[in-house]
């Protein structure tokens, strides 16, 4: 029997799949399959007959598996999650899945977001508390790691790419990608897709612990001593392990990159000017959009599409509520979210009053529609402001230098 498939934070896909009305399929039953033929592909059923069937072939069409693809299934049913897989020129396994399977996993990914900032006081209390611990055991090694995500917003970093593509996130990165002089800490390497990353960040009491990790033997950078005295490298599931640990919850490193992204986003956001029609509202939202991209190494579309709340989005088109929020946070937050930035428990108080906005909404069996004029609140221009806001110190007082190119 096939493992069971489950999402980044842990979520059954099983379970996913039924939340969004479709089956749950497996591409290690019999599925649909394509042929070359000539300069383009012909189709078989499950059985090796050609296939005939109209609807099914546009099904086909529609889903537009690459040509270059190789060891093609082909999901014989409509409502399958998973509609075809294929292996690229790199020998990867990739999905087309469908539509609603797609949109029922986007709402679960940014639904985690509101718990996750509920839980950062938390992690951050206990982060603080494991780096203070002596020598280089593995919660102080990993606190430090979980720190570094936050403050820098570098990826975890993953094996495969690391071997395969010499692209490095922090669990990957080696000795010389960092250089360090007293207090400060300098980081240069290669990420993912081939962005250069150049890090600069001044934090004493981090300088020290990674400088103590460059001292071990080995070429990976971040390591440390178990129990035994056997030293073990760090990795993502090390990572992902100690999150879960700490905060009972499936949260994972990526987590703070999306957080930081839409955090970032209403930021860059409030700093506009006002607008009058949707033309420079949009300009605005792409502008603020490219800023935060810049800041988490990322396309503005995969930004845009994975790192940043719509509810930003949507509430700044529908008139700069976000610039309002500020205002009523005191009112909004209970006493156990104190210890988040200002600006974090603004945009959280947001998107708790959207949620809820929401769910009123949909019991009365409404849309929830902009109010008003579309134009943001007066607020002298300052676009290039948003870049800055990106490059802001972080919490623990650490100069923060990031440039992904």
């Amino acid at each position: 029997m096939a493992a069971v498939e489950t999402e980044e934070g842990g979520r059954n896909l099983r379970e996913a799949a039924e939340e969004a009305g479709l089956a749950y399929v497996d591409d290690s039953r019999p599925g649909l399959t394509r042929k070359r033929s000539g300069t383009g592909f012909r189709y078989l059923d499950a059985k090796g007959a050609p296939l005939r069937d109209k609807a099914v072939l546009a099904r086909i069409k529609a889903l537009a598996i690459p040509p270059a693809y190789t060891d093609v299934w082909i999901c014989p049913r409509r409502n399958g999650h998973i509609q075809a897989t294929g292996r690229d020129a790199k020998g990867r396994k990739q999905y087309r899945y469908h539509p609603d399977f797609r949109q029922a996993r986007e709402a679960n990914k940014f639904s985690r977001i509101m718990a996750f900032a509920d839980a950062l006081p938390g992690i951050r209390q206990r982060v603080d508390a494991d780096m203070k611990r002596p020598g280089l055991p593995r919660d102080k090694v990993l606190a430090t790691v979980v720190h570094l995500l936050e403050t820098t917003l570098i990826r975890v970093g993953n094996d495969d790419y690391a071997r395969t593509n010499k692209s490095y996130g922090l669990t990957t990165l080696r000795d010389p990608h960092v250089r360090i002089e007293g207090s400060a800490l300098s980081f240069r390497f290669k990420g993912k897709s081939g962005k250069t990353w150049d890090v600069a960040l001044k934090d004493r009491r981090v300088a020290r612990i990674v400088k103590a990790c460059q001292d071990l033997p080995g070429q990976e950078l971040f390591q440390y001593i178990d129990g035994d005295g056997t030293q073990r490298d760090v990795t993502s599931s090390d990572v992902n392990a100690y999150l879960r640990e700490i905060t009972g919850e499936d949260f994972t490193a990526k987590d703070f990159r999306t957080w930081a992204g839409t955090v970032l986003a209403a930021l860059a956001l409030r700093e506009f000017e006002s607008f009058d029609s949707d033309a420079a509202a949009k300009r605005n939202v792409r502008a603020a959009i490219e800023s935060v991209a810049g800041r988490l190494g990322n396309t503005p579309t995969i930004c845009r599409k994975c790192y940043i709340h719509p509810q930003v989005l949507d509430c700044y088109m529908e008139g700069g509520l976000l610039l309002h929020v500020k205002d009523v946070v005191e009112s909004e937050l209970s006493q156990d979210l104190s210890s988040l930035r200002s600006e974090e428990a603004a945009v959280l108080a947001l998107l708790q009053a959207r949620l809820a906005a929401s769910e009123d909404a949909a019991r009365d069996g409404k849309r929830v529609k902009p109010a008003g004029k579309r134009s943001s609140p007066g607020r002298k221009a300052r676009n290039k402001a948003s870049a800055s806001k990106a490059e802001r110190p972080s919490r623990s007082g650490s100069e923060v230098r990031v440039g992904a190119a």
